[in-house]
């Protein structure tokens, strides 16, 4: 596979012969392309990479054409970056004495601004975090079966300034251009304003919002 990146790449992984010796046999999560399961693991080692998309379908070329030149560095050192990167990056850590703020962090007031926040936006994706840091607790359901949700399939956080206040189910109906509320939880006072913005994303000609 990397031999026929270096020849032809980048290419869709669908131009790329299969030769494996024998099949994956998928659990469900991966599929059963052999040649899509080899590509993520050689992406997930550093030798491949993503390098654009084709009618919305990904390009894969060899990492070295794309990636520059760095310098190799200790593992426990690429860790520390990393962890030091990140702390700068969310502004605050947990420590064993209590919250510790990275000196570049702002003293000024978080603006008052509402906005329903991805599942995996990088505020809550550590959801222990969140939770320590917000007081709020967020999982996503939509690998839970139905009867055993808490709240529902794809529920949105609602963030007023630098406070979660609630959390939204909503539900973009492509073919009508309708955005619908089907539940919302907390404080919902400004909701309006977020599936305002969520809809002109969406591109949605109406929206029904909730009672």
């Amino acid at each position: 596979m990397l031999n026929e990146l270096e020849r032809r790449g980048p290419l869709l992984s669908r131009e790329l012969a299969d030769d494996s010796v024998r099949t994956w046999e998928s659990h469900g999560w991966y599929g059963t392309r052999n040649t899509s399961v080899m590509l993520d693991i050689l992406h997930g080692r550093g030798l491949v990479a993503i390098v654009g998309r084709r009618n919305g379908q990904r390009l894969w070329d060899l990492a070295e054409r794309w990636y520059p030149e760095t310098e190799k560095i200790p593992l426990r050192e690429a860790e520390r970056l990393l962890a030091e990167r990140r702390f700068r990056a969310q502004g605050v850590r947990l420590t064993p004495k209590g919250w510790e703020a990275h000196p570049d962090v702002s003293a000024d007031a978080v603006p008052d601004h509402v906005t329903l926040l991805s599942p995996f936006d990088r505020l809550i994706h550590d959801r222990d975090r969140a939770e320590a840091l917000f007081d709020f607790r967020y999982r996503l359901e939509m690998y839970v079966p139905k009867a055993k949700r808490e709240y529902g399939y794809y529920v949105l956080p609602i963030l007023v300034g630098d406070r979660l206040v609630g959390r939204v189910e909503p539900l973009f109906d492509r073919k009508a251009g309708t955005l619908r509320v089907l539940r919302a939880w907390g404080d919902t006072s400004r909701l309006d304003e977020a599936l305002d913005s969520l809809a002109t994303f969406l591109g949605a000609k109406q929206l029904e919002s909730h009672d």
